[in-house]
């Protein structure tokens, strides 16, 4: 299986989690919960890169949106087995990535998903955003096909087939949508990029489309905006 090599790589940002650990439905979550008021019967599910829990800079996003009045809920997408984050680390051992990615596909990984949202709802959640990173935005996408999300969002979006992905976004989903990408993104270059706006441009999307690049911002609606990396129904 070849891989974008971005998939494994970044930074540890600074900082210090403010959340919580705990099993909801099963599956360990780290949850930022807001400090006023907030709608107890919607969350956000932010779905993270392959290094999951165990890298704080997912975390620190998560309290972010707590922050701005969203519980946020990180499920373990890997049940335990996130990619290292060691291997962040100069001169870090080699890691058997071949090895490791079979025990992470969709068949693995959609079933904690769904065990987190069914937990959630039987709390008396109604309203469902997703987040996705890397890894993590392929199973945006597939929430939002199966109707489970009210709005979606995803940055340097990995394991997306386009343009079939879009075309079916377009076709079958009623959540906005807003992308986080830039100039040079190996897991969605500009030819994908193009197709986005060839698909979802022009107000072709009802719901709400917007692409964030480093500099500008290229199409954006009424419907749709950005609130740091999540997209909202206004």
């Amino acid at each position: 299986m070849s891989f974008c090599n971005d998939y494994f790589k970044g930074v540890t940002h600074e900082g210090t989690p403010k959340g919580r650990t705990e099993k909801i439905g099963g599956i360990e979550c780290y949850i930022a919960t807001p400090s006023v008021e907030y709608p107890k019967d919607k969350v956000i599910i932010f779905l993270t890169d392959v290094f999951g829990l165990g890298l704080k800079n997912s975390l620190l996003l998560a309290d972010d949106f707590s922050r701005n009045g969203f519980r946020t809920i990180v499920p373990d997408m890997f049940n335990g087995d996130p990619y290292p984050v060691n291997a962040l680390e100069p001169g870090a051992p080699p890691f058997d990535r071949e090895k490791w990615w079979p025990h992470h596909g969709q068949a693995q990984t959609r079933p904690l998903i769904d065990s987190v949202i069914a937990a959630l709802k039987l709390e008396g959640v109604t309203g469902f955003a997703a987040t996705g990173y890397c890894y993590g935005a392929r199973y945006v996408f597939d929430l939002a096909f199966d109707g489970i999300i009210q709005a979606s969002a995803i940055s340097h979006p990995g394991r997306l087939v386009v343009p079939d992905d879009l075309d079916k976004y377009a076709a079958v989903c009623k959540a906005p949508l807003l992308i986080n990408s830039c100039e040079d993104d190996r897991a969605f270059p500009l030819e994908a990029q193009a197709q986005a706006d060839l698909i979802f441009g022009g107000g072709k999307f009802a719901p709400g489309l917007l692409v964030i690049f480093p500099v500008h911002i290229r199409e954006e609606t009424q419907t749709c905006r950005c609130g740091g990396a999540c997209c909202r129904i206004e």
